[in-house]
């Protein structure tokens, strides 16, 4: 259970979302839901089903990819878009997906870095915009597609086995370990079956944590934007 790879604006940048945590569930009730006596498969479809069905998430977390830390924050909201914060290499980011449309808004360092000293000059203080279904912000605005996001997480997977049973944040939780990708994903054994948690060790390991399912989530379209077709993207 691996996330592939997402390109950033003017040169690709892997955000290899390998390790995702879902934790905190939007169903409250203690009951059994029976996947304690389900199969792996059977154990990831229900999480995927009950993730891809939600109104909005709460995504945070970090890992570490290509040797540089990569965190987010983000508010999702099913079918519409999202809001947050990334931080590339130590370089961070606000990112709004709202009305088909990506804005971005970094440091002076992360324009600098990603549309290039002559472009940056343009942009201190503003907000970056661009088409989110072509163009080159297109890969952060999968990263605000809450669907794309549990598909993500959840679908790329190898040979599935039972793993233990445990307890996350005072909830039990069914394992269900993905032997090739070396991923273990979590589900909430009561209530709702949402993931819990993907956890992934090693020197590529690292968690997201997802959380306040169905809570509301405002999206505000950022004034005074820049057109990226404005800039003149060089280094």
């Amino acid at each position: 259970m691996r996330s592939r790879l997402v390109s950033h604006p003017a040169r690709p940048l892997a955000l290899a979302l390998a390790a995702v945590t879902l934790a905190g569930c939007g169903s409250s009730s203690s009951a059994p839901n029976g996947l304690a006596s389900k199969t792996p498969a059977e154990i990831l479809a229900a999480a995927r089903a009950a993730g891809a069905g939600a109104a909005t998430v709460h995504v945070a977390g970090s890992i570490l990819s290509a040797d540089e830390p990569i965190s987010l924050d983000m508010e999702l909201v099913a079918d519409k878009g999202g809001v947050g914060r990334l931080a590339l290499g130590g370089l961070g980011l606000r990112l709004v997906n709202v009305d088909r449309t990506v804005y971005i808004k970094g440091s002076a360092a992360f324009y600098r870095r990603f549309v290039g000293a002559a472009a940056a000059k343009l942009l201190p203080g503003k907000w970056l915009k661009a088409p989110a279904a072509r163009g080159p912000l297109v890969s952060l605005a999968a990263l605000t597609n809450l669907s794309n996001v549990i598909d993500t997480a959840l679908g790329a997977h190898g040979a599935l086995s039972r793993a233990p049973s445990r307890r996350i944040d005072g909830r039990e939780v069914v394992g269900v370990a993905d032997r090739a990708g070396g991923g273990t994903l979590y589900v909430a054994a009561t209530g709702t079956p949402y993931p819990v948690a993907i956890v992934e060790t090693g020197a590529r390991g690292g968690t997201v944590a997802f959380d306040r399912w169905n809570k509301a989530v405002s999206l505000a379209v950022p004034a005074n934007a820049v057109g990226i077709d404005q800039l003149q993207v060089g280094r």
